[in-house]
């Protein structure tokens, strides 16, 4: 598994181990480089370590989202999915033939300055994700 070394650093400087477990969760997103529901992160992790189970799946995705190494997003299935947390950015999805594309952050870096002097937060972090029409079906 590839993975461990590009991963295994940032998990023991806040403490943690690598685990089995762990490896096949973040191998099966970092080769699958998409978004992924839980159910398709399980059955890849299954072939890497076999023994996995779907409720470890869904601990340890908690667990990699608690410290930043996966990113949930929920991208309009009713359910979230999960990917390599990388650069900041966004999702804009059609309504009609779900076509997908990503928004970087930078053009929405305003918007959370005007958040955050709005409501004092600071830090402000998500992964928005916004619904629309593509050119394609805008002209249908």
């Amino acid at each position: 598994m590839s993975c461990s070394s590009e991963y295994a650093p940032q998990l023991r400087s806040r403490g943690f181990r690598m685990t089995p477990q762990r490896m096949a969760v973040l191998h099966a997103l970092q080769h699958a480089g998409m978004h992924m529901t839980p159910n398709e992160i399980y059955q890849q992790a299954k072939k890497e370590f076999p023994r996995i189970t779907e409720p470890t799946v869904y601990r340890t995705l908690e667990f990699l989202a608690e410290n930043g190494l996966v990113r949930p997003s929920h991208v309009g299935s009713g359910r979230f999915t999960y990917e390599i947390a990388r650069d900041d950015h966004h999702h804009l999805i059609c309504r009609i033939c779900k076509s997908e594309i990503e928004v970087e952050h930078s053009l929405l870096v305003n918007l959370y300055r005007a958040l955050e002097k709005a409501s004092g937060y600071r830090q402000i972090g998500s992964h928005l994700t916004f619904f629309g029409l593509c050119p394609h079906c805008a002209k249908a």
